[in-house]
C-alpha cells in the first residue's frame, strides 16, 4: 500500500489498547491522526509515547453529541478536514452477559458507546468527505456482533451486529461520493481490558478450548487490527465498500 501522507485521520476512543494501535499505525503511515478519547489519564499517558508523538488529541464525552459536533467544528475550523473516520470506540462496558440480568440502562449505555457515538461522528465528517468527494469510514465490528459471543452480553452482540449493518447502508449511500465504509471485525483481541473480562468470566480450562478452537493457534494482537484499518484507510481501496472483515486467526469463517 501507498502511504497515507496529506491524509487526515479522526480515531475514537483511542487513547489505550486497540484504538491505539489504530492511531499510531495510521500515523507511521504518514496520516495525520487526530486522538478522541473521554480520559484525560489515558490521554496523558499515550501522547507521551514515542509511537504518538506527531497525534493530536481532544478530550471528548462520546456519549454528548453537542460536545462531539463542537469539537469536530472546532477542528475543521482550524484545518483539520478529515478524510479518514475510524469509529474505534466501543465495548461491552463490563455489563453482565446473562440476558436476563441485562437492564434497560446496560442496553442503553452499550447501544450509546458503540453505535449511537459513531452515527454522530460520521454524520460530523461525511459532509466534508461528500464535499471533496473522497473519504475512508471504517468502523469497528466485531466477532461477536457475527457469530455471537462466548464472553459479552446480548447487548454487545446486538450493538456491533447494528454497526456491522449500517456499515453496508452507508456504503451503498455514500458510494456515489467517493466514500467507501467498511468494518474489521476482530475476535478476541487481548488488550488488558479484553484480559481481565476473560480471566473474570472464563476458567483457565476454558480459556485454554477457546485458544485451542482458533486455527492459528493464538489469540489476536493490537497490530493484527490496526493492519486491516489501515488497508481499508488507503487510496487503494477504492473498489472495496460495504465488507466486512473478520480477523480472527479463522475462529470465525463464512463463505
Amino acid at each position: 500500500m501507498t502511504s497515507l501522507e496529506g491524509k487526515t485521520a479522526l480515531v475514537s476512543g483511542a487513547a489505550d489498547g486497540l484504538g491505539e494501535a489504530i492511531a499510531a499505525r495510521l500515523a507511521a503511515d504518514g496520516a495525520r491522526v487526530v486522538v478522541l478519547d473521554r480520559s484525560p489519564d489515558a490521554i496523558e499517558r499515550s501522547s507521551a509515547r514515542p509511537e504518538m508523538a506527531n497525534v493530536h488529541f481532544e478530550q471528548v464525552d462520546l456519549s454528548n453529541a453537542e460536545e462531539i459536533a463542537s469539537v469536530v467544528h472546532r477542528l475543521h475550523d482550524a484545518g483539520f478536514g478529515f478524510d479518514i473516520l475510524v469509529n474505534n470506540a466501543g465495548g461491552s462496558l463490563h455489563t453482565p452477559r446473562a440476558f436476563v440480568e441485562e437492564t434497560d440502562e446496560d442496553w442503553a449505555r452499550v447501544m450509546d458507546l458503540n453505535v449511537t457515538a459513531a452515527v454522530r461522528l460520521i454524520r460530523a465528517t461525511v459532509p466534508g468527505m461528500v464535499e471533496r468527494r473522497h473519504g475512508r469510514i471504517v468502523n469497528l465490528g466485531s466477532k461477536a456482533g457475527r457469530y455471537g459471543s462466548l464472553f459479552t452480553g446480548a447487548n454487545y452482540v446486538a450493538a456491533k451486529g447494528a454497526v456491522q449493518s449500517m456499515t453496508l447502508q452507508l456504503a451503498q449511500e455514500f458510494g456515489p461520493h467517493g466514500i467507501t465504509c467498511n468494518a474489521v471485525c476482530p475476535g478476541a483481541i487481548l488488550t488488558p481490558r479484553v484480559e481481565r473480562l476473560l480471566s473474570e468470566r472464563q476458567s483457565p480450562e476454558e480459556r485454554a478450548a477457546v485458544l485451542a478452537s482458533i486455527p492459528v493457534r493464538r489469540h489476536g494482537r493490537v497490530e493484527d487490527v490496526a493492519a486491516a484499518v489501515a488497508f481499508f484507510a488507503s487510496d487503494e481501496t477504492g473498489f472495496i465498500t460495504g465488507q466486512l472483515l473478520d480477523v480472527n486467526g479463522g475462529q470465525g469463517m463464512a463463505s
